[in-house]
């Protein structure tokens, strides 16, 4: 199972729109933003600063989060992005696939919660 082009959020506005909407979950190893989007399929964005460390540093960040997430689709129909922090580049990828996997499932949960209170405050 190969990281598909419709699985990469690309464009500019994608990620604002993320950030400002988003539900936003902090673990050790990065920063994730979830949204809930339209499709079917669940997609990805990284958003590695140079604060993270040199060109060869992102990308190894980049391609440890692209391997995690397509190994775990864990998420159809929602939109994620992930901001690493430098510590990504000293864990294994065990590692940084549990945090992947429990800071997802907190974000998930997060945006469960925020859509009930917001449908109870209607009623």
């Amino acid at each position: 199972m190969t990281f598909r082009p419709v699985e990469r959020i690309r464009r500019r506005a994608e990620y604002q729109q993320i950030y400002e909407r988003g539900a936003r979950v902090h673990s050790r190893y990065c920063t994730m933003f979830v949204l809930g989007n339209e499709l079917t399929i669940g997609r990805l964005g990284i958003a590695a600063s140079r604060k993270l460390g040199g060109a060869v540093q992102r990308n190894r960040a980049k391609r440890l989060i692209r391997e995690i997430f397509r190994r775990n689709k864990l998420a159809p129909g929602f939109d994620v992005v992930v901001v690493p922090k430098r510590e990504v580049l000293d864990a294994s990828l065990t590692v940084l696939e549990a945090d992947y996997r429990a800071t997802l499932e907190r974000a998930l949960r997060q945006r469960a919660g925020a859509r009930g209170a917001r449908t109870a405050a209607r009623v």
